[in-house]
């Protein structure tokens, strides 16, 4: 489970599963599909834990920040140093 596909694909299931749960509260369905759809959200990041250990799971609850498009040229620390000189 270390490619970033399959734990991107990961992150959209767990974040659906989790949006349904939601909705099936607001809506007022039985308890037990709430709870159905409460414990597949749980499962997601206990599954990936299992797959892929603790760093697996930081990966899905907290993906990694792109640089904002605003903050330069996207030039690399070294490429920006030797355009100066």
């Amino acid at each position: 489970m270390n490619t970033v596909g399959s734990l991107s694909g990961t992150r959209v299931k767990l974040v659906v599963c989790t949006a349904l749960t939601a909705l099936a509260v607001g809506v007022g369905l039985p308890a037990r599909v709430v709870l159905a759809l409460a414990l597949t959200s749980l499962a997601i990041p206990v599954a990936v834990a299992l797959a892929g250990g603790g760093r697996a799971v930081r990966d899905l609850l907290l993906p990694l920040r792109r640089p904002a498009s605003s903050s330069g040229l996207g030039h690399t620390s070294e490429q920006g140093e030797r355009f100066v000189t």
